[in-house]
């Protein structure tokens, strides 16, 4: 998402997980079902598959679309459960930011759902990512080559929105973008490589989490919040040192 410029659709879709829960509970009338997971997750890819359209089309622009999709979506959600959902108690804390800690004591199982996506998307990943690395640097050379774009981008787009979702009651609709974004973001500040990128992104949100979640243990305060914070202090980090190391390497370069 990075990489394609498209970073916002994520905060979007998190948005949209909310319509796609309230949907779900008026066809399940039980907020605790699997279910709920699937419509929230079509709620976010609707967001994401509209937004492409619209700005495919030429009609407005993609950020213009995004604008206009997903805080529509988002306020038929609160009308759907203010009207149809007003007697399930929904913690608007939870909603907005997320709970890490109630997800882990009063649903330990849950924790298997995220690391099943988790798997899937290695999976997807690693079996496509010279496709998804033409595809999103040179699209026009990958319709020419006879990479299937528009199918490759959907299925990724699919994946985008079920991470989204799972990531929901962890992160919340706000700070799921943060969680999901910024260690992509710290990688590309040091590395080209799409490979070294994904390599990198994943250590550092497995370091860098922990010291969220201790930061928040002793602060008392919400979990995935810290973790966002501690993920936007390494990458002030670590773009102070690009702009200090880099310019340096240039200027010994040019002495020599």
């Amino acid at each position: 998402m990075v990489l394609k410029r498209d970073s916002m659709l994520i905060d979007g879709i998190g948005h949209a997980v909310l319509p796609g829960i309230a949907v779900g509970y008026l066809f399940t009338s039980d907020i605790d079902s699997p279910w709920l997971l699937l419509t929230a997750a079509l709620g976010g890819l609707a967001v994401a598959l509209g937004t492409d359209w619209l700005g495919r089309s030429g009609i407005i622009t993609n950020d213009a679309a995004l604008g206009l999709i997903f805080p529509a979506l988002f306020s038929a959600g609160i009308i759907l459960i203010s009207t149809r959902m007003s007697n399930v108690h929904l913690d608007v804390h939870v909603v907005l930011i997320g709970d890490l800690n109630l997800v882990a004591f009063t649903n330990p199982g849950y924790s298997l759902i995220m690391l099943a996506v988790a798997a899937v998307n290695a999976a997807f990943i690693l079996a496509t990512m010279p496709r998804l690395t033409t595809a999103t640097f040179d699209p026009s050379y990958s319709r020419v080559a006879g990479i299937r774009t528009r199918g490759l981008h959907t299925i990724f787009m699919a994946l985008v929105a079920a991470t989204a979702t799972v990531a929901f009651h962890a992160a919340g609709a706000m700070l799921v973008i943060a969680l999901m974004i910024f260690p992509a973001i710290c990688a590309r500040l040091l590395t080209n490589r799409v490979p070294m990128m994904f390599l990198i992104a994943c250590i550092v949100s497995i370091c860098t989490a922990p010291v969220g979640f201790w930061l928040a243990y002793h602060a008392n305060a919400s979990t995935s919040a810290f973790m966002a914070v501690t993920y936007a202090g390494i990458f002030v980090i670590i773009l102070v040192l690009r702009f200090i190391i880099v310019p340096r390497r240039t200027a010994k370069v040019g002495i020599n």
